[in-house]
């Protein structure tokens, strides 16, 4: 049976919308085509009407799971104007966001292996850092002696690596400590000026 473009373009975007949640849940090796064509809905053969290749899903997948974390960095900061800054800081290094490995950070959940994945994959989460990064640099004190890009890469890189080595220990008060403790660094950070050398 034949599908319409329409009904093919929606096939599209769901395939994309659930290998962006299992690729967070299982890594990008750790699912299947048959497995992740299943959980969409479809058959395996829709797979390749839809896609060049499974690294071609995943650059998408990827692309889309990076948008919908910038998205709710977004919505966080748009519901606590005062605090853009403590507003993303209190999701993202909540036990709550550590829980959420199918729908949390990207950035957490694959960073490692895209590192490993072909050029296009990388190149999603490249354009994801910097939109992040963006972002970081315009939340972050900036003084006249302040560096706000090398602040936020230094604010991204403890909030990930918080909530990687969160989501390594089964000890939630371990856990919730890693997190406690990024926050305050990162407070700390963000308000102080460079320091001279």
């Amino acid at each position: 049976m034949r599908v319409s473009r329409t009904q093919a373009a929606e096939n599209r975007a769901t395939v994309i919308n659930v290998a962006s949640r299992l690729f967070r849940e299982r890594g990008f090796d750790g699912i299947g085509l048959k497995d992740l064509m299943k959980g969409a809905g479809l058959t395996q053969g829709a797979f390749y009407k839809q896609f060049a290749s499974k690294e071609d899903l995943a650059a998408q997948a990827s692309r889309r799971a990076l948008e919908s974390a910038f998205n709710r960095w977004s919505a966080a900061m748009a519901a606590k104007p005062e605090d853009p800054l403590g507003a993303v800081l209190a999701f993202y290094l909540s036990m709550g966001h550590r829980e959420q490995k199918m729908d949390g950070c990207p950035l957490v959940a694959l960073a490692a292996d895209a590192a490993r994945q072909g050029g296009e994959v990388r190149a999603s989460f490249e354009a994801g850092i910097k939109a992040h990064l963006e972002v970081l640099s315009r939340l972050v004190a900036e003084t006249e002696d302040s560096d706000a890009k090398g602040k936020a890469m230094t604010v991204l890189s403890l909030m990930v690596g918080a909530v990687t080595l969160s989501r390594a220990v089964n000890d939630p008060d371990l856990a919730q400590s890693v997190l406690d403790a990024a926050a305050e660094q990162i407070r700390e950070l963000a308000t102080s000026p460079k320091r001279r050398r």
